[in-house]
């Protein structure tokens, strides 16, 4: 996966700094829970370096019967005629078992809380495929205990939760019964506790799977939603990422296989988690394609992750071919591979481009850094204790930094968009504005000239328009050169803004010509503001030349109150008027008249 990524690293002038950051730290918020939980999922056969005792009871030292006496029967196993028969048991590597199992419990009439009153509880902690029958002898028959709860853990795994017996049976050895019933397996413990501890952690680790659950189906959904209005498809990757990502820790965590409707999954067992984390991997490659417009800037890094997306589908296919023997390690392996090698070089160059001064990099870097340290943390945990076994880690850290993650990508989106925007309006204002002195060209003039008009007519509003022209240009430029002639064309924009409202329109029409458009003025407010306007410019002196240069300008004035025309009509008249003020010797202003428009 790295070297398909190197790729894009060295595709020359052609990569921009802004782009190559978006897709690696974008891609970087994608893959970090995926990286840090696929340790476990993946190779759910695989037994742990060291088996750690769970943190919710104390464990305890169980015997299991010998295994060349099969399956006997639970009146002969109770009434304690075989207990010599029971030895050592070792839960590491217990799942792999296939035979039905049974366990000798010490007594446990003596297990209680340290606080008063609280009720002592035995937890067996199985797979979900794995059951567990709990007998006690009281007097002549066996009895078999009822779970009151069924408490579900990260990998598959589940504590069943024993009332421990009063009256008869207290103080009597308990055994166990443990038969394999599908893949969906764990290492064995049996510890004791007590019940509100038991409730309470459970309450605990479920408000937190289902507030991360929410949130991210809440985010998925809205911005499946906002796609229809805007059109954009990179919500629609937005959404399908952290919707696979929300089932990914539902069904992870164990908690979605007791919810309505997600509950129906429940025979694929493990399927359930590791076949969205796969796909979820796949879409945010595809998402970071999109979101950082690699088609435009490096068709080699763009067509790399539509592989990666790809090879992700394949390793969310091959799952199915982990009943095969000895396929199920190599599997796990490069999905690891995967995850882990694309999630250290993202770590790596997203801090170069941080250190290159992207302020975008830094941003993300941040977050990053936190769910890197999570992703280290949780891959560490699970060299050492099954998935079942680092609840703490992965309620607390794994499901918050997934919502995390969601959250910033989210604005992370938000902002391309907003960029997007600002480039197009930018576009745009240049497309409509003049280089030089940022006014409207012509034709933005004439555009907004025919539109106020056509507002104005119906409701029998006049519009004005003033016709200015610099006097003396020519002579300007040809005395004091070209550069002393664009200074004259920018002295005079303020001195003109300075008279006008803020609904008035200002645009170069050309050269040294400037038109103004006065929506809602008939010809005598036209005519005061051009009278104002010629005196301010005649205030103008532009240095920097050699002598300060005086400018003055000529103005034509035409209304259409008192010459009965519009649109560019009204403009050729001011045009006319202009053309007057100069014969009439510059510096002044001249009205249209009928006869003009004749």
């Amino acid at each position: 996966m790295a070297s398909l990524f190197a790729s894009g690293e060295v595709t020359g002038n052609r990569w921009s700094g802004a782009a190559l950051s978006r897709w690696i730290l974008t891609l970087a918020l994608c893959l970090p829970p995926v990286a840090a939980a696929v340790d476990e999922p993946l190779v759910p056969d695989l037994p742990p370096v060291a088996q750690l005792a769970p943190t919710n009871g104390s464990p305890l030292e169980v015997r299991v019967l010998d295994s060349s006496l099969g399956d006997a029967a639970v009146e002969e196993v109770t009434s304690g005629s075989l207990d010599s028969r029971f030895g050592p048991f070792d839960t590491r590597g217990s799942h792999f078992r296939t035979a039905p199992l049974w366990f000798r419990l010490p007594p446990l009439a003596g297990a209680s809380s340290p606080h008063s009153g609280a009720i002592p509880v035995l937890l067996a902690r199985a797979g979900m495929d794995q059951s567990v029958e709990v007998f006690v002898r009281q007097g002549a028959d066996s009895v078999s205990l009822t779970p009151q709860m069924l408490v579900p853990q990260f990998g598959g795994a589940q504590d069943s939760v024993f009332l421990l017996p009063p009256g008869p049976g207290a103080g009597q050895p308990l055994y166990a019964r443990v038969v394999r019933l599908g893949r969906a397996t764990t290492d064995l413990h049996f510890m004791t506790s007590t019940l509100d501890r038991t409730l309470e952690e459970a309450s605990a680790h479920a408000r937190m799977i289902a507030l991360a659950f929410g949130a991210l189906m809440a985010m998925a959904l809205s911005t499946l939603l906002v796609r229809f209005v805007l059109g954009e498809g990179l919500y629609t990757l937005y959404g399908t990422l952290f919707s696979l990502q929300a089932l990914y820790i539902a069904y992870f965590s164990g908690q979605g296989f007791h919810w309505p409707l997600l509950s129906l999954a429940r025979p694929l067992s493990s399927y359930a988690w590791n076949i969205p984390v796969a796909l979820s991997a796949a879409a945010s490659a595809l998402f970071v394609r999109e979101f950082a417009n690699l088609r435009l800037f490096s068709r080699a890094v763009y067509s790399a992750l539509g592989w990666l997306a790809v090879a992700f589908v394949v390793l969310a296919v091959s799952n199915v071919l982990r009943v095969v023997p000895g396929l199920s390690p190599i599997i796990a392996g490069a999905g690891n591979l995967m995850f882990l090698a694309s999630a250290v070089f993202i770590l790596l160059v997203s801090y170069l481009a941080w250190q290159r001064g992207n302020r975008a990099a830094g941003w993300f870097l941040a977050a990053w850094g936190l769910l890197f340290t999570f992703q280290m943390l949780t891959a560490l945990r699970l060299l050492y204790a099954r998935a079942d076994d680092a609840g703490g880690l992965l309620y607390y850290g794994l499901a918050p930094s997934m919502v995390a993650a969601a959250v910033l990508i989210a604005l992370g989106t938000s902002d391309r968009v907003r960029a997007q925007n600002e480039a197009l309006s930018e576009a745009q204002r240049r497309a409509q504005t003049d280089p030089l002195t940022g006014v409207l060209n012509r034709r933005s003039l004439i555009e907004h000239l025919d539109a106020a008009c056509l507002r104005a007519k119906p409701a029998s509003s006049p519009v004005s328009v003033l016709f200015i022209d610099l006097d003396h240009f020519k002579q300007i430029n040809d005395t004091y050169g070209h550069a002393a002639g664009d200074a004259c064309l920018l002295g005079i924009i303020t001195p003109i803004h300075a008279e006008l409202r803020q609904t008035d329109v200002i645009g170069r029409y050309g050269g040294e010509e400037f038109v103004v458009i006065l929506t809602g003025a008939d010809g005598v407010s036209a005519g005061q503001i051009a009278e104002r306007i010629c005196r301010r410019v005649a205030e103008v002196s532009i240095e920097g030349f050699g002598e300060p240069i005086r400018l003055t300008c000529s103005i034509g004035v035409a209304a259409s109150d008192t010459l009965g025309v519009w649109g560019q009509h009204l403009l050729s008249l001011a045009d006319t008027a202009q053309y007057a003020a100069k014969r009439s010797g510059r510096n002044r202003v001249q009205l249209a008249t009928a006869f003009t428009a004749a």
